[in-house]
């Protein structure tokens, strides 16, 4: 019977903290978007994450802890909205102004990354790093 309730709380309810670590941050000015992704239909676009957190700059490296994340494949994005509009910025040609990065700091030449490179498996508690350029 304990055999069967243990099983039963891994495969129902088993969830962990996940806390991102961003490094890079250049001017200590605006906010950090930093956006939870759980599939790639709308991985990496700002507004179709699964959660999200805004946090304010307040120093040139930062962490923030989501709490009770079901275990599951994810990918991060993160930005920094220097000038605090809301979103990521873009010239004519749609190329990011803003600093930005992706989990496992995936990067493609010309887009952003496939979901499949940034994505990470969370089983445990959990933390990554982001680097954003």
């Amino acid at each position: 019977m304990i055999k069967l309730l243990l099983y039963l709380a891994l495969l129902f309810g088993s969830s962990s903290d996940l806390t991102v670590n961003i490094s890079g941050i250049e001017s200590i000015n605006g906010s950090v978007y930093i956006a939870v992704f759980s599939d790639s239909d709308s991985f990496p676009i700002f507004g179709k994450q699964w959660r999200g957190e805004s946090i304010s700059v307040t120093n040139k490296s930062m962490s923030y802890t989501f709490k009770n994340i079901p275990h599951d494949t994810y990918a991060l994005a993160v930005f920094h909205d220097e000038n605090n509009n809301g979103v990521l910025d873009k010239n004519a040609l749609g190329i990011p102004l803003e600093p930005y990065g992706f989990s496992r700091n995936a990067r493609a030449r010309f887009s952003a990354p496939p979901f499949e490179d940034a994505q990470f498996e969370l089983k445990e508690k959990h933390s990554i790093d982001i680097s954003i350029r």
